[in-house]
């Protein structure tokens, strides 16, 4: 079974990262130099105290009156989130989700490397997505030492993706991206992140539905008209 996580930092404050870095990065580009917590919190529309404590968990210290050197601030958070080094990958299940996945290149740019991916269709074993060559998942174990992967990506239908994990743990693979709409359970020292798109998408849907609580339901059809 699962246990509780032990991990020492609050993970609001890590999924806020990629936002404040995505920004810092678009000032660097523009030329800008120093940043401040309070323009940060302005311009993403936060708590100018919370970015503080959110970039303390960096490590770095800004300076009163002047805030952060911008360049060594964007240095913190990637070597921070581990995105300063390259981690390789294995994706299960090429779908239109694990193709789409596979095809975006700013996974790698955060130091996600996918170099293979698996698949029980024999149409698509031994064929290649966006450069990658597609295995069948029996040949994990052994690709995996083989490349040095530590990372899984589950992109398989939930029936499927309990049975991958499995794979994938006895493959030696320490950290796993889950995409199906289950509960993995693994042995407490993979560490697992579960990639919930309807959790977000409950989000929109109910922000939509308090904007105008009298309409209908958002995302539904509407009902077909009869013929006369």
């Amino acid at each position: 079974m699962r246990v509780a996580s032990r991990h020492p930092f609050p993970h609001p404050s890590i999924r806020r990262l990629p936002l404040y870095l995505r920004f810092l990065k678009q000032l660097r580009d523009a030329g800008s130099q120093k940043i401040s917590c309070t323009r940060i919190a302005r311009e993403l529309d936060l708590d100018s105290t919370q970015v503080r404590k959110d970039l303390a968990l960096t490590g770095i210290v800004g300076r009163p009156r002047i805030g952060y050197v911008l360049t060594d601030l964007v240095q913190a958070i990637e070597k921070f989130l581990g995105w300063d080094q390259r981690a390789l990958a294995f994706l299960a299940g090429v779908g239109n989700l694990g193709r789409a996945i596979i095809g975006y290149e700013d996974f790698r740019r955060c130091g996600l490397d996918i170099v293979a991916a698996f698949d029980i269709d024999a149409g698509k074993i031994g064929g290649e997505v966006f450069g990658r060559r597609v295995y069948h998942p029996a040949e994990m174990p052994a690709l995996t030492p083989k490349l040095g992967v530590s990372v899984g990506v589950i992109t398989v239908p939930a029936v499927a993706a309990q049975e991958v994990a499995d794979v994938m743990v006895k493959s030696g693979i320490s950290g796993i991206w889950n995409f199906s709409p289950i509960r993995l359970e693994l042995p407490p020292r993979v560490r697992v992140e579960n990639a919930l798109l309807t959790s977000s998408l409950a989000v929109l849907s109910v922000d939509l539905k308090r904007e105008s609580p009298e309409a209908a339901p958002p995302f539904q059809r509407p009902p077909a008209r009869r013929s006369r």
